[in-house]
């Protein structure tokens, strides 16, 4: 939502013009995402003139399940032979997006990997964060990117995001996260099963799939000394209790802030702004501006 607002105010003129807006593609997004991404290209970017390069690191759910490939954890929800809780390690978002986003970055300033780009030679990118989770806002972590965030410069919070995509008739702006990402709220999980039948059994049985751990770690003879979940209930996700509304989805939806749609999607995990650190709950969009 923020992502999309960003690349429409540049392209109309309200924000200064970008030079290029880059999607970091982990490979398992729900279709809506794609369909609406080709939508931004056809009608948003192409008019104002500004690429859209997709990037990726490679295919998320296919590498899980890959016991020739190196996989970079998802942070799974674990169940210990002795009954306690964890949760693995969460490597996903710098592999397959912010990995891919820096890689394209060095490409179009001229300085591909392993190429030392001088001091003065760097890239703004713009992040979409509005101004009701500006605590997620952070730097690129490299000379060569410098983060800035504009719609909290504007004092824009997601409301006003809504707002200005259904003024240009984008108001089905969806989601852009893994369809299988353990950080879903219940509305989440509830939304794929009700609105997107084939990508809620591919996630069912993805989920089956990783009980024991990724196939690469069960190749090699280091399993889970447990058993892994995208749920947080720690049960099978076809057994999961997602038709639980939680008191801050009921509040949410009462005082009309939000729809059940967009439940538990304001924390997100999108690049330099994952909130895999906190508590999960949640996954936005994978989207980054380049000026």
């Amino acid at each position: 939502m923020q992502s999309s607002t960003l690349l429409a105010l540049s392209a109309e003129g309200v924000l200064p013009k970008v030079d290029y807006a880059i999607f970091a593609d982990t490979g398992w997004e729900p279709q809506a995402a794609y369909d609406h991404l080709d939508r931004l290209e056809r009608e948003i970017a192409d008019p104002a003139g500004i690429p859209v390069f997709r990037v990726s690191s490679g295919n998320i759910r296919d590498d899980a399940l890959n016991p020739d490939h190196r996989f970079a954890s998802m942070p799974l929800y674990i169940l210990n032979r002795d009954g306690r809780p964890g949760m693995t390690r969460r490597q996903c978002t710098g592999e397959y997006k912010v990995k891919s986003i820096k890689k394209k970055v060095r490409d179009l300033l001229g300085y591909p990997y392993p190429a030392r780009i001088p001091e003065d030679i760097f890239a703004e990118q713009w992040i979409g964060i509005s101004t009701d989770e500006f605590h997620r806002a952070k730097d690129a972590g490299v000379q060569y990117m410098r983060n800035r965030h504009p719609l909290i410069d504007m004092g824009w919070s997601r409301s006003d995001c809504v707002r200005y995509l259904t003024s240009l008739g984008l108001a089905d702006t969806p989601k852009s996260s893994c369809l299988g990402c353990p950080f879903h709220g219940n509305a989440q999980w509830r939304h794929i099963r009700d609105t997107a039948p084939a990508e809620w059994a591919d996630v069912v049985d993805f989920d089956a799939a990783i009980r024991k751990g990724n196939a690469r770690a069960n190749a090699t003879g280091t399993a889970l000394l447990g058993e892994a979940f995208l749920h947080r209930s720690r049960v099978p996700l076809g057994q999961a209790p997602i038709d639980h509304v939680t008191a801050a989805e009921r509040a949410a939806l009462t005082a009309g802030e939000i729809d059940e749609a967009d439940l538990g999607v304001a924390n997100g995990c999108s690049p330099w702004a994952c909130r895999g650190d906190a508590e999960p709950e949640a996954v936005r969009d994978g989207f980054g501006l380049v000026a």
